[in-house]
């Protein structure tokens, strides 16, 4: 995201980019501490926006121009990883001293003008978002499957699967090869209903402890490092009182799942990601 005019109290080749948003009271009460921005030549810092202050660094438009950074998304996973990291662990930093309404990764202004001028007409509606964020915490679950050893399950516990190899095994020899052809075209589509069927009804149990939930994109092998495939991927915005509760809950379902090759990876609390918004 990319605001405004040119920077104001410094050179015109100087952009903001923009961590996250912490108040004001907070901060007065504990400075922040040394943080490395985003270009190892700066630090963070902070803007104090009445209520609300935003934890920041600069960076120089020569190297951070939206073109540049658009290249380097598309085409520099190691760069992008690397940035994507150091976005999480300041804002994991941040966490834990203060509450903290998290911004995507690459939001950027052109000048600290703009950005108060974003942020000061919201004070009293980001105000009240801490508030609410100070009671709950945001975790995750995620699944992942084994499919070899589901897929073993769903054949060997399937009733409808069952239901086709003996209608199957009742035909004639030479129909009995094609409707075999199907039958593994048939099992691989029970298969992935049984994933979501399991991941869902787990989820649906932990819905009653949180105060909102999203389901978010699974990630693919390449980002998890694992040889599961993730089938599930879930966010929670949990009052503190029953964070104990969906945990216990989530425990009491490990068991079955395991058994029909689903792992469940629970983690948290996380700044609130999913939650928190300046939108």
């Amino acid at each position: 995201m990319k605001n405004g005019k040119t920077w104001p109290n410094g050179r015109d080749d100087e952009m903001i980019y923009l961590y996250g948003l912490i108040p004001t009271a907070e901060v007065v009460k504990s400075p922040l501490p040394s943080i490395k921005g985003l270009d190892d030549d700066e630090r963070a810092y902070t803007i104090p926006i009445n209520d609300v202050t935003a934890v920041v660094c600069r960076l120089n438009s020569d190297k951070y121009s939206e073109e540049i950074l658009q290249q380097k998304m598309e085409n520099d996973m190691d760069w992008l990883k690397e940035k994507a990291f150091h976005h999480h662990e300041t804002l994991a930093a941040l966490y834990s001293g203060y509450t903290v309404i998290p911004l995507k990764f690459g939001t950027i202004y052109n000048s600290e003008e703009s950005l108060k001028e974003t942020i000061a007409p919201k004070n009293n509606v980001l105000i009240h978002t801490f508030e609410t964020l100070k009671r709950h915490e945001e975790w995750n679950m995620k699944v992942y499957c084994d499919d070899q050893k589901l897929m073993q399950h769903v054949t060997d516990h399937n009733e409808v699967v069952e239901q086709k190899r003996q209608e199957i095994e009742s035909l004639p020899k030479g129909r009995q090869y094609f409707e075999k052809k199907k039958l593994d075209k048939f099992i691989s589509q029970q298969l992935e209903e049984e994933k979501y069927r399991l991941c869902k009804s787990v989820h649906d149990q932990l819905v009653q402890y949180a105060t909102n939930e999203a389901v978010k994109k699974n990630w693919g092998k390449d980002m998890t490092g694992l040889q599961e495939s993730m089938v599930w991927n879930s966010a929670f915005m949990l009052p503190k009182e029953t964070i104990e509760e969906f945990l216990e809950e989530i425990k009491k379902s490990e068991p079955a799942l395991l058994e029909k090759g689903l792992r469940v990876e629970v983690s948290g609390p996380w700044p609130p990601y999913h939650f928190s918004s300046i939108s």
